[in-house]
């Protein structure tokens, strides 16, 4: 395969991670956006009402967030296309890492909708009794706030060695790959303070905005530009050359 054909097969696999970094980050916003309505902490009355009436909203969201999931498995792929001639383990080490927390997103989704049964199915609600079915409501509460963090530090992980190879290669903008390797840096922070603490407050959720500032930025980069034919040669190595050939 010649130097050109690697080349433009860089070029769509960044493309594609551009388009992907975008879609992604819509179909979880737009998932989290729509789950985050239905959640009433310690009130299962309330929350089953609030589903009952909005259940094709709720399944949606839930929905929402599964797609994003699956196309994870595609943005990987194309981040792992764009910068594997950089560092061929680092970038293999970086897509297992993201499929990984795809996994583990997976199990996040598969408990939601496993619950929605104990909000609308008559049958598991004659089960049990209200403060039964609100403590079964918190447990998943639970589970899903620490599964997720634990996806989270997996996703950290993955974006920091990308946006690390990104940095190497200068295949981006240095400021878009240092502002990448700073919010996935921020990520483990918010996520291991969200485990520690039984209630987090919510100001933790701000250590998400760079990391999501800078996939729509380098997304749009990615999507528009793809990536430069190669790593670009400084200043004085290219003095270097032209004094040894004599130019």
């Amino acid at each position: 395969m010649t130097s050109s054909e690697i080349d433009k097969s860089q070029i769509r696999y960044a493309r594609l991670a551009g388009f992907m970094f975008l879609f992604v980050d819509a179909a979880d916003m737009l998932g989290f956006y729509l789950v985050s309505g239905f959640q009433v902490t310690g009130n299962f009355v309330e929350a089953a009402q609030k589903i009952m009436e909005s259940e094709m909203r709720y399944r949606f969201g839930l929905s929402s967030l599964l797609i994003g999931g699956v196309c994870t498995v595609f943005l990987a792929m194309g981040l792992y296309g764009a910068v594997k001639p950089i560092d061929h383990n680092l970038a293999l080490v970086a897509l297992l890492f993201r499929v990984v927390e795809v996994t583990i997103g997976g199990v996040v989704v598969l408990l939601s909708f496993a619950s929605l049964k104990l909000y609308v199915d008559p049958d598991y609600i004659k089960a049990f009794d209200v403060n039964q079915l609100s403590a079964l409501i918190n447990l998943h509460s639970a589970m899903f706030s620490g599964v997720f963090n634990i996806a989270a530090l997996f996703f950290s992980i993955g974006s920091i060695l990308f946006f690390y190879l990104f940095f190497k290669s200068n295949y981006i903008p240095k400021f878009l790959s240092v502002f990448g390797l700073v919010g996935s840096a921020l990520v483990p922070m918010v996520c291991f303070a969200s485990l520690l603490s039984p209630r987090p407050p919510r100001i933790l959720l701000l250590g998400w905005l760079p990391i999501g500032l800078a996939e729509i930025l380098v997304g749009f980069w990615l999507l528009i530009k793809g990536v430069n034919d190669g790593p670009r040669t400084s200043v004085s190595q290219a003095t270097l050359n032209k004094s040894e050939t004599g130019t």
